[in-house]
């Protein structure tokens, strides 16, 4: 008979197993900017998580360096009336997302500052390129992706971040980052972005909906693996540097089958809004503890392989260290 049981015999000695351990580095934190000033206001779709105007934002910046974090991901979030079927507010000169990484990088240089690059938030159909009729152009859409993905780099983005689930989208944004000069400009390839119903809270948050149809047709079928491979495969081939599985904590074993074919790449898990809320909502009905289940959904990201993790419990996970 084994004795594993010695393994687990009180918390010293579990601590003294364990084989994955979080840190601060491990986390990159959302953030969602808006215009104006003055304002933090909770999102009703995510608890706990916030709009926030580029002053009210940088006060929070603070409070996470000081937490140890040292990565952020940055969504523009834009009232109705201003978007239009082009998307053209998440290009244009001095856009939401560009000046706020201009102030960002003016205080805290240090930060690595990642830039979420997509139309869905800025079109009037919710999509996330350009439409020809009802369907989603994706060579249409190529060219207005690589606008965006400029904008935010001359701003000082450290990453750009394409999330459209484009065919050829990060090799766009590559050869338009190379032809500028913007070489040291990195691309976060959300690579194997599935289609999934736990996006739901963010679409909330960034004013986001559909029109007509849904992303099916762009976004992966949740019953394939081998196209995750695939997608991956293409993405570091047209040039990404680090890429993405979203969601991440239910589609653990894709990001493990990711890394066991990659193991060089960095690789990054999004614990996306649904899934976050999943934790809170079952932990507010009293069903379980939400630090503890916080604790071990974070840890099952990183354990199946994931070196950084996007995740709206980042901050909560580090005040729990302090």
């Amino acid at each position: 008979m084994q004795r594993l049981r010695r393994f687990r015999k009180n918390k010293k000695i579990r601590n003294k197993y364990a084989e994955v351990q979080l840190a601060a580095e491990d986390f990159i934190h959302p953030y969602f900017v808006v215009a104006g000033s003055n304002i933090k206001k909770e999102i009703a779709s995510l608890q706990g998580v916030y709009h926030l105007s580029i002053d009210k934002l940088l006060l929070d910046i603070e409070e996470s360096i000081a937490l140890g974090l040292n990565k952020i991901i940055l969504f523009g979030v834009i009232n109705n009336d201003l978007k239009d079927n082009l998307g053209s507010k998440a290009y244009e000169n001095a856009n939401l997302v560009a000046v706020a990484i201009k102030k960002i990088k003016e205080k805290y240089p240090q930060l690595i500052v990642i830039a979420d690059v997509c139309l869905c938030g800025y079109t009037d159909h919710g999509h996330c390129g350009i439409l020809n009729g009802h369907d989603v152009d994706n060579d249409a859409t190529l060219p207005f992706l690589a606008k965006i993905a400029l904008s935010y780099a001359h701003a000082g983005a450290d990453f750009v971040a394409p999330s459209a689930m484009m065919d050829g989208q990060v090799e766009i944004i590559r050869k338009v980052l190379n032809k500028k000069n913007l070489t040291n400009i990195k691309i976060l390839a959300y690579a194997a972005k599935y289609s999934s119903s736990f996006y739901g809270p963010f679409r909330g948050a960034v004013n986001c909906s559909i029109a007509n149809g849904d992303r099916s047709t762009y976004q992966m079928d949740y019953r394939t693996q081998e196209q995750a491979l695939m997608e991956v495969d293409a993405d570091i081939k047209e040039g990404c540097d680090w890429v993405m599985v979203k969601p991440a904590h239910t589609y653990l074993d894709i990001i493990h089958k990711i890394k066991l074919a990659y193991p060089e790449e960095i690789l990054v898990g999004y614990q996306v809004s649904g899934e976050y809320m999943m934790i809170k909502v079952t932990a507010e009905r009293g069903f379980f503890d939400e630090q503890e289940a916080m604790l071990e959904a974070l840890t099952a990201i990183k354990r199946s392989g994931a070196n950084y993790i996007i995740s709206y419990y980042a901050k909560d996970y580090l005040k729990m260290l302090r």
